[in-house]
């Protein structure tokens, strides 16, 4: 091979290296869990009332999924199925490719959300992640552009959540 298609090779080979490694991140195992890195938090606080505005941090958008939720920039947002009651069990290396929804105290939902339906837990570094029915929220670094589903069963264990708050799970 000649130099500069061995480098495009090794450049090509790098991309799909970072890919894999990034689609593997928190695929399902325990990693930060089990080494005792996940958030000790399960005090969750209730959502104030919706938004009318743009100050909203959480609404809904019509996606490949159906209706989902999204954030204040449109981007998909995802529960996993290894949190339980309420508390993130995602963090190091998972919270790099899977960032958390934090808000601040007296966030608000979108219009037509049930504000009923969102709370906030507090996470290990005692910011709050907003919590959607018993799922906390994540943002999937993988999506670039509002409508971005690329998260959406990544090792069987990251789901898109409705705006009930519940796993879409297709």
């Amino acid at each position: 091979m000649t130099a500069p298609r061995t480098t495009a090779l090794r450049r090509r080979l790098a991309a799909a290296a970072a890919l894999a490694l990034l689609l593997t991140a928190c695929g399902g195992g325990d990693d930060d869990a089990a080494d005792g890195a996940g958030a000790p938090a399960a005090d969750m606080t209730e959502a104030p009332a919706a938004a009318a505005g743009g100050d909203a941090v959480v609404t809904t958008a019509e996606t490949d999924l159906g209706e989902v939720l999204v954030d204040a920039d449109g981007l998909t947002l995802y529960g996993f199925t290894d949190d339980s009651g309420g508390t993130s069990s995602c963090s190091g290396d998972c919270a790099a490719t899977w960032p958390p929804v934090i808000v601040e105290e007296g966030f608000a939902v979108g219009g037509g959300l049930d504000e009923g339906t969102f709370a906030t837990t507090e996470r290990e570094d005692g910011t709050l992640q907003l919590v959607a029915g018993d799922w906390p929220l994540y943002r999937y670094a993988a999506d670039a552009a509002p409508g971005d589903v690329n998260g959406q069963a990544v090792g069987g264990v990251w789901f898109v959540v409705d705006a009930a708050g519940e796993l879409v799970m297709e």
